[in-house]
């Protein structure tokens, strides 16, 4: 059953009318330029585009991160879950921490040096030394490269 304001009969479509201005077809009309560069990366298609990670999932950098461990290893979708789940926990921890101690300072800024103190509080004793080293690193890295 076609909709109200959609009934078309056959003749309508049986048609056999000269194109129009608003015909697409028209020669008259702009026609969309065929050469040039390509908008977007990778494959033009819409076929074989891959699907995207959420932008809020960190399974792209488990398998970054395990490729420069151990490079022929691969994890699980339901190990990537249980990951995600855990540094989501973590950060959210580390996050409330630091909000907490910001307030306690009477501060409005989250520094380093609050994310430090967070760190040290939240992850207990050797974990959060080791922690506190690789983010120095790691930010040491990032600058260097800039």
């Amino acid at each position: 059953m076609a909709e109200p304001g959609c009934e078309t009969s056959s003749e309508e479509s049986l048609s056999t009318e000269e194109p129009t201005a608003a015909d697409p077809m028209s020669p008259k009309q702009k026609q969309p330029r065929r050469g040039g560069r390509r908008r977007g990366r990778g494959c033009h298609r819409l076929v074989c585009r891959r699907p995207r990670p959420c932008p809020d999932s960190f399974a792209t950098y488990f398998a970054r991160v395990l490729k420069h461990v151990h490079e022929g290893l691969s994890l699980s979708q339901e190990a990537v879950s249980i990951m995600d789940s855990f540094i989501k926990d973590i950060f959210e921890r580390i996050a409330e921490e630091a909000s907490r101690l910001a307030r306690f300072t009477k501060r409005s800024t989250i520094t380093t040096r609050v994310i430090q103190t967070a760190v040290r509080l939240v992850l207990p004793g050797e974990i959060g030394k080791h922690a506190l080293s690789e983010a120095i690193k790691a930010v040491i890295r990032f600058y260097r490269c800039k």
